[in-house]
């Protein structure tokens, strides 16, 4: 017995032995094969968040990092470091001081949830946006709008995005990055970036005629045409039977939500309006 713990006393002091023997050799050679990093990939990579969500539309803030060392591509294309970020990265990269980006965030465009808008059919799948369009485009009557299963809130790696009773996808600012993964993940479409400073929204995206909208949302975009005659700078068109706002020219003044009959548009005087 003796003999035969001695054995094994033996064969694992070898196995130790080995182990340090071939740790380090692989150290040796990590150092003498080692490729070296440039110092300012290395500086603009620690200044990045590190999220790897990918709205500057790289796979990873590596991929990123190396893009704005390499002198490729610019400095503002990522949306979670905001400001500060711009101005750490023009330091590093040497470049005059970066012009200061308004916060941007998500903001889903369609207001037609369970008790707004019918459905076409019983749906009995996986409760998931991305599989349900997979059926005929889902089973809500309007083809253009939110289908109401929350693949946005378990695309969003912030815990920006919640479900209300309605099954309508609401958006906490706070805690909004403009990341754009909800942008690029509803099968629907019905997510976009916008200043955060702008307050008036058309939460509409279908391009039916304004009889055929009526018939399967009621708060549905008619186009009717009112919103954009009522709006004095002109920051409203009518785009394929869509109100459309262009946020460069919108004064946040509005008179289109006091207009639009179907209250499609919304903004702070909508907001008061409901207290």
């Amino acid at each position: 017995m003796q003999l035969d713990m001695r054995s094994v006393i033996i064969a694992l002091a070898s196995l130790g032995t080995l182990g340090l023997i071939f740790g380090a050799g692989l150290a040796i050679a990590a150092k003498k094969f080692a490729v070296p990093t440039d110092p300012l990939y290395d500086e603009v990579l620690g200044a990045l968040p590190g999220v790897n969500c990918g709205g500057c539309g790289y796979p990873g803030c590596a991929a990123y990092a190396a893009a704005v060392a390499r002198g490729e591509v610019g400095i503002n294309l990522c949306p979670v470091g905001g400001n500060d970020l711009l101005v750490n990265l023009a330091k590093i990269m040497k470049l005059e001081p970066a012009a200061t980006l308004e916060r941007q965030v998500a903001t889903p465009y369609c207001d037609g949830g369970a008790q707004e808008a019918g459905t076409r059919f019983l749906y009995a799948g996986i409760l998931d946006c991305v599989v349900a369009n997979a059926m005929s485009g889902g089973d809500k009557d309007c083809q253009y709008g939110c289908l109401g299963y929350g693949s946005c809130v378990k695309m969003c790696v912030f815990g920006a995005i919640s479900m209300d009773e309605n099954r309508i996808p609401v958006v906490n600012e706070a805690k909004c990055t403009a990341c754009g993964m909800c942008v690029k993940g509803c099968p629907k479409h019905i997510f976009a970036l916008r200043p955060s400073s702008m307050q008036v929204h058309i939460r509409c995206r279908s391009h039916d005629k304004g009889k055929d909208v009526r018939k399967k949302c009621s708060v549905g975009c008619i186009a009717c045409g009112l919103c954009v005659r009522a709006c004095p700078v002109k920051a409203i068109t009518m785009e394929n039977n869509l109100a459309v706002i262009d946020y460069t020219l919108c004064t946040n003044c509005g008179l289109c939500i006091e207009k639009c009959p179907m209250k499609t548009i919304h903004g702070p005087l909508s907001a008061q309006s409901t207290k």
